[in-house]
């Protein structure tokens, strides 16, 4: 799995993080997970080596499509069977640069930014998650919508059996603002915990890698005149989700923690993508809404707390709804749907080849020039539809050729050719539709056409010549059952050389 996703001051740490969340359900199921970062604080950094993980740095402005083509390479280089987006920059033309790459693509979204979505699955575990969010979307993408899909990091899958026991007043509270707080929203609620009058009261304050402020926190927290700890970079909040009684905290991802943790919560909104998520959990019950932090003040949020931390039944009440909403296995579900895509997945009464005809000319023709099909091809020119045209009507009557179309449910997808190249061999030419690709087909297509091609051009052997740049089609004729007996160059090009014997 190759994670394309970023953080910094401005746009805080939340999709790298809840990409950790994924990427370590993917290692549990034995598999390899890498980031792709433009930049970071280097703290996430470290976070993500310490975890086990590569680190490769893009050097293009985010959501470009030069940072596309570095994220399709580094793709290609380490075989990735996904490629993960988490970020407001990957729009519809990176999408679907990196599906027309031959590259199957989860795309982690929150509300619908793209103006329309190549991938394959599409994730938004938000509440107000809808599919009219993705009415223009590719019709083999699937979505993956609402709290069920909650990515919660391996640090909080111990606690899944875990009840809390609500206490008469709440005395411990659990600060935590975010991974970056450019605004320094913290500083003005530890300002607040001074006001809030509850005998006993301490707090532990959470800030983040990304987070400039530690100094000014340091030093309000010393002259706070209350027990207030300050924490950075904490590698398991679980431990102190569980030791608070109540939470204030921003309204981005950590609010599903809370909520699996049962963890009754003040919410303010430090950034507009966290309008929904606040309104709808307080809509649920399971956290309070305080807004927007710039409409509410130190006084507001003294109140608030104080009056969270004693009533005993909403806090009780808040703690169930949470537990109900998540259930921690989120991770675990969106890697289910990613192997089960990962899977041949085209039923046999659904997927049929047949020979090409002389109408199918001009289709054949669109796909030829496909630019990926150019790419990886010997001849990159464009080709001319008189030319193709004139090649193709001697293909189709030649006795040293053979041409099917694959169809799903009737409609065509692809295709593939063999050319007798000597008495014992057939050299295979395939390609798939961009909008069908990574999905196993060029597999399926090599298995339902190689007898047919032995039986009609009565050789020995099929052979594949392949650019080893060409990971998805490297995937097909191994998954196939072909052999790779060599790399060579061939006019000029490193090419992997796959055979099959008909026998």
């Amino acid at each position: 799995m190759l994670i394309r996703a970023d953080a910094d001051v401005r746009i805080g740490v939340g999709h790298l993080m809840r990409c950790l969340a994924l990427a370590q359900a993917w290692r549990e199921e034995g598999g390899v997970a890498q980031y792709a970062l433009v930049d970071g604080p280097p703290v996430l950094k470290r976070r993500l080596l310490d975890e086990g993980m590569e680190v490769s740095c893009v050097a293009s402005l985010p959501g470009t499509l030069e940072d596309a083509a570095q994220t399709i390479a580094l793709a290609r280089q380490m075989e990735a069977a996904w490629v993960v987006l988490d970020g407001y920059c990957f729009d519809a033309p990176y999408q679907r640069a990196v599906k027309e790459a031959g590259l199957r693509l989860l795309v982690v979204d929150d509300y619908g930014h793209a103006s329309h979505y190549y991938a394959d699955l599409v994730l938004n575990q938000n509440i107000g998650a809808d599919e009219s969010l993705y009415a223009n979307r590719e019709p083999c993408t699937h979505l993956l919508l609402g709290p069920r899909y909650a990515l919660l990091r391996r640090e909080f899958w111990p606690w899944r059996g875990w009840r809390r026991e609500i206490s008469p007043v709440a005395h411990k509270v659990l600060v935590t603002l975010g991974g970056a707080d450019p605004d320094n929203v913290t500083l003005w609620v530890v300002r607040a915990l001074r006001r809030v009058q509850i005998a006993g009261l301490e707090a532990t304050v959470v800030v983040g890698g990304g987070n400039p402020h530690w100094e000014s926190l340091r030093s309000a927290t010393e002259h706070s005149g209350c027990e207030i700890r300050l924490e950075r970079n904490v590698k398991d909040m679980s431990e102190l989700m569980a030791w608070a009684d109540a939470a204030m905290s921003a309204g981005g991802s950590t609010c599903w923690e809370l909520a699996f943790m049962g963890l009754p919560a003040l919410v303010l909104v430090v950034a507009e993508n966290q309008k929904g998520v606040a309104e709808g959990l307080d809509a649920l019950g399971v956290v309070k809404n305080l807004g927007r932090c710039m409409d509410v003040d130190e006084v507001d949020v003294a109140h608030a707390l104080k009056a969270l931390a004693t009533d005993f039944a909403q806090r009780g009440a808040m703690s169930e709804k949470g537990r109900q909403l998540v259930s921690g296995s989120g991770a675990d579900e969106v890697v289910s749907s990613m192997n089960r895509l990962a899977e041949p997945a085209f039923p046999a009464d659904r997927l049929r080849i047949r020979p090409a005809r002389l109408e199918d000319a001009e289709i054949i023709w669109q796909w030829a020039n496909d630019p990926v099909v150019r790419a990886n091809s010997f001849n990159r020119e464009s080709i001319s539809l008189d030319a193709h045209i004139e090649w193709y009507r001697k293909k189709l009557v030649s006795s040293d050729a053979c041409i099917w179309l694959v169809e799903l449910d009737q409609v065509p997808v692809g295709q593939i050719r063999y050319d007798r190249v000597d008495s014992d061999t057939a050299e295979i030419d395939f390609s798939v539709v961009h909008l069908y690709r990574g999905r196993g087909l060029g597999t399926r297509v090599l298995l339902l056409s190689h007898r047919l091609a032995c039986d009609e051009l009565q050789v020995k052997r099929l052979r594949g010549t392949v650019f080893s740049s060409n990971g998805p089609s490297v995937h097909a004729f191994t998954k196939a059952g072909f052999e790779c007996v060599g790399q060579e160059q061939v006019q000029g090009v490193s090419c992997f050389i796959f055979e099959k014997d008909c026998a």
